[in-house]
């Protein structure tokens, strides 16, 4: 299925989530002089005019990026800072995507592998990342596509997976494809993004990983209410495997304030240690 735009929902409280994992992990690859590789299996188009046709019907950034202002948060100056540099002129209008909140990290010895199967994304994704050089853009299966990078040449990766899960099988496709990518190159850090529509499928999604074999797996939720069951997506968590050392202490501090500034009524926030080292 091609129907997912994710121009709907771009800069919502998801991605506010997604994104603020996503930093802290690159500055914690880039701190070593080592290059990396960036694997990113649904990379969508790579920014967001939050003032188009897509953006205004739902409105769904209001509730997210709009409501965090940098002087009140010292704790994402990196984060916020990446985003002000797609709004020059102060007010927002535009929201960068994965890949491009990775490219903003990408050194002259570091690559990138951008997969997206929707063919307007596609050709918006190649046009947004035309002049960065170590970037291949490809239309064409991600989970497919991870496993045949990996391992790669550096010996180090980042891999964020982030389907639209339209299918839902995918909720089980995203274990079995970690569990593969996992056996293949088991050091990089690996990146799940996962929204919460049906408590039972993120609690399967949840014993799935406990029983897979991997190890030192954290988990992070953000939920701006009480569970819907399949009337909304009420929340949205990552699961990060092999997560730097500090990001379990950065999502204790940050998480809290997220919630009290973007939840309503019911919000709540996880910040677990799935399954140990």
């Amino acid at each position: 299925m091609l129907s997912y735009r994710h121009s709907y929902h771009a800069g919502n409280h998801a991605d506010v989530l997604k994104h603020i994992v996503l930093v802290e992990i690159l500055e914690h690859l880039t701190k070593k002089n080592k290059p990396f590789d960036y694997i990113d299996t649904h990379a969508g188009a790579g920014l967001y005019n939050l003032q188009n046709t897509h953006a205004t019907k739902l409105k769904e950034y209001e509730g997210g990026i709009a409501k965090l202002k940098p002087a009140e948060w010292p704790e994402l100056q990196k984060y916020l800072s990446i985003v002000e540099q797609y709004n020059p002129h102060s007010a927002l209008q535009y929201y960068p995507g994965s890949p491009l909140f990775a490219l903003n990290y990408m050194r002259g010895k570091d690559r990138s592998w951008l997969y997206e199967l929707h063919p307007n994304d596609y050709l918006l994704l190649e046009n947004n990342t035309a002049k960065m050089k170590s970037v291949r853009v490809m239309q064409t299966d991600g989970f497919k596509g991870l496993l045949s990078l990996l391992p790669p040449a550096s010996k180090r990766a980042l891999v964020l997976i982030d389907p639209s899960y339209e299918i839902k099988t995918d909720y089980q496709l995203v274990v079995d494809t970690l569990i593969s990518a996992y056996k293949k190159f088991p050091t990089a850090v690996y990146a799940l993004w996962y929204p919460v529509v049906d408590r039972k499928q993120i609690d399967a999604l949840q014993r799935g990983f406990i029983r897979s074999g991997m190890k030192n797996v954290q988990q992070y939720e953000l939920a701006i209410a009480t569970d819907q069951y399949g009337t909304g997506m009420s929340a949205s968590g990552m699961i990060v495997i092999n997560p730097p050392w500090t990001l379990m202490d950065k999502l204790q501090l940050v998480l809290p304030k997220l919630v009290e500034q973007l939840g309503g009524e019911g919000a709540f926030f996880k910040n677990d240690q799935l399954v140990g080292e």
